[in-house]
């Protein structure tokens, strides 16, 4: 007898976003600590407690947003790729509801005076793919206002 499979099924979320700024400024700003720690996985009600970055291909971050109703939500993962200014890839867990690691691809290109970046997120449950789209639509345009500051 076989035993019945535990998987779920996964999804691959997309989105994308226009910068004013140079691919290197945009691509820089996912490597910085200050500036990451300004949009990357933090919530309007949220205080960013840790913003930790070991920026080379296996270096590991941290991300902790203190949220009211939640506490310390940590947002975890270490660097597959690093090409600067054009793409980089990492994997990603949020550990206090699910350990499962999933990969997160950053590419920027060239767009006019500024740049486009398309956010590649593979592997998110579905059931949480809309959820996931919208959390990445507000860090990216988090990300915009992190690069006009």
């Amino acid at each position: 007898m076989t035993q019945p499979s535990t998987t779920r099924a996964t999804a691959t979320v997309r989105a994308t976003h226009r910068y004013d700024a140079a691919p290197e400024r945009v691509f820089d700003a996912w490597l910085d600590p200050k500036i990451a720690g300004r949009f990357l996985f933090a919530t309007p009600t949220g205080q960013m407690v840790r913003a930790e970055i070991d920026p080379r291909v296996g270096g590991k971050f941290n991300f902790t947003d203190r949220r009211p109703d939640m506490g310390d939500v940590e947002h975890v993962g270490s660097y597959i790729e690093i090409d600067r200014p054009r793409r980089l890839v990492f994997d990603f867990a949020v550990p206090k509801y699910d350990p499962t690691l999933t990969r997160v691809t950053i590419d920027i290109a060239p767009a006019g005076a500024g740049s486009e970046l398309t956010l590649t997120h593979e592997g998110v449950f579905e059931e949480y793919a809309k959820q996931t789209e919208g959390g990445w639509a507000m860090i990216l345009g988090g990300l915009e206002k992190a690069l006009a500051a």
